[in-house]
């Protein structure tokens, strides 16, 4: 039940919590391609930028192998890295020393930043590496210029939170982006009124809040979403909260996808990206941001994987909409009863929420204890939850526990009152869409009507077919 903002928590990257392990930072909870602004100006990534990085890399000593190079052609965005040479697994492509990272740590502003940590507190932990991004980025002498200087218009990022909202609810309608948005802008403004410009007011020769706006803010929110990595837990550590983002020059450049044929490897001395697959000659390196459903791409990074190759997609059922389909079912007044009594009783067992949803993925349910329990107590007669209340929710018979694992061939087992409710669920979640199934399978037929659509509507429309399809499967499972 992890909230669908990137800004709401570390380490909560949609509604199903996603550990993201020396990947990606997907949290202030959240690229196939970066997509890019379409009316954006020419030089937001020119090729002098990408000469004075690399040479900025040789002098910080970020080495990297002959054998891959960086590229604008070729790739499957604005730019990304391919292979000069065959590689085998294994491979060093690049070696980042931890002093070129740019971390709350190792800003010029480090002791400001320190000095102020407790008035710095917030729920999404980005507000140091924000603080710093601001300083850096406008800084002309900033050690990290000519990294940053690949960004010089930061109005290419297009991530939703930058469509007009009218576009926004045309072509996201029911896919859950919508409400991370909202939620993103609102924690965006609270943040910088009230922790962001007290800071800057207080170090008057540092920031100037006419050059350190809430629009530059809210478009470094957007570059550390789609560009920042978190350093990865110990085994040991995994009660404790995600490490802070980072910025790792070289690493960003490497663009996703789900069958990745790269990783960035931790050590206490640098940063390592390694192949995990062979490499052809002339193919791109992809890395990954970890296992991220098309709409949480589309939401932190601004694109998304075509049918059918973003394997880790996912569809939401919104747990209200299960309650919606048992009140519906309730003939009666007292059968309505039961069903917000049995509701409440779930959200004392912590299963559900009011904005929490059922993660349904293409093999499982990622959240299959929650859902199999809901529909298990919702399906309950008086006499049945009575009994249940009386146990506090604990079941002793162990075939109970193998109805909780919600894989394709167990929910073609579950008991007929349970397949209807869920049956009934899917149907209102398909209806919340702005367009049906078939339409879009049209669209993604005709080559020349999809040509026609902006990058904004192509990346919806991969976000609501991979849904759709994942919801139609599950329907012909509890037929």
């Amino acid at each position: 039940m992890a909230d669908g903002s990137a800004l709401a928590s570390q380490g909560g990257a949609g509604t199903v919590s996603t550990k993201l392990r020396g990947t990606r930072a997907a949290s202030y909870p959240c690229r196939a391609c970066r997509v890019v602004a379409e009316n954006s100006p020419a030089e937001d990534c020119s090729t002098d930028a990408i000469s004075g990085f690399l040479g900025w890399c040789k002098k910080v000593g970020l080495e990297l192998s002959p054998k891959v190079c960086v590229s604008r052609e070729g790739t499957v965005a604005d730019y990304g890295m391919l292979a000069r040479e065959d590689l085998e697994v294994g491979e060093v492509l690049f070696t980042i020393p931890r002093a070129v990272l740019l971390s709350q740590h190792t800003t010029s502003i480090q002791a400001l930043l320190e000095e102020g940590q407790a008035s710095l507190q917030s729920q999404s932990g980005w507000v140091p590496l924000l603080l710093s991004l601001l300083y850096e980025y406008t800084a002309r002498n900033s050690y990290w210029q000519p990294y940053l200087s690949l960004w010089p218009d930061l109005k290419s990022l297009d991530h939703p939170m930058f469509w007009p909202e009218e576009e926004r609810v045309q072509l996201l309608q029911g896919t859950g982006i919508l409400e991370a948005v909202d939620k993103d802008l609102a924690n965006i403004h609270l943040e910088y009124t009230s922790l962001i410009l007290p800071f800057m007011e207080s170090h008057p020769d540092i920031f100037d809040p006419k050059l350190h706006t809430l629009e530059l803010y809210q478009r470094l929110v957007a570059f550390v979403m789609a560009y920042s990595f978190q350093e990865p837990l110990d085994e040991d550590e995994d009660e404790k909260e995600p490490n802070p983002p980072m910025m790792v020059p070289m690493a960003d450049i490497l663009n996703h996808v789900a069958s990745n044929n790269a990783n960035l490897e931790h050590s206490p001395e640098c940063l390592r990206m390694v192949t995990t697959q062979p490499v052809c000659k002339g193919q791109e390196i992809f890395n990954t941001y970890g296992q991220m459903a098309n709409w949480q791409l589309v939401h932190m990074y601004g694109f998304a994987e075509p049918y059918p190759g973003n394997t880790n997609d996912t569809a939401d059922i919104q747990m209200v909409t299960v309650r919606k389909a048992a009140l519906e079912r309730a003939r009666t007044a007292a059968e309505q009863q039961l069903v917000s009594e049995q509701w409440d009783f779930l959200c004392q067992m912590e299963m559900v929420g009011e904005e929490g949803a059922f993660v349904i993925g293409w093999e499982e349910v990622l959240t299959e204890e929650e859902l199999s329990m809901t529909l298990k107590v919702l399906c309950m007669s008086v006499e049945e939850f009575e009994e249940f209340k009386e146990k506090d929710g604990w079941e002793e018979d162990t075939s109970e526990e193998e109805e909780s694992m919600l894989s394709n061939e167990m929910i073609r087992k579950l008991k007929a009152s349970r397949k209807k409710l869920l049956h009934n669920s899917v149907l209102l979640t398909l209806a919340s869409y702005n367009s049906d199934l078939n339409a879009e399978q049209d669209l993604l037929n005709d080559k020349v009507a999809y040509g026609k659509l902006s990058q904004r509507e192509q990346q919806a429309l991969h976000v609501r077919y991979g849904q759709k399809k994942i919801l139609h499967q599950l329907l012909e499972l509890v037929q």
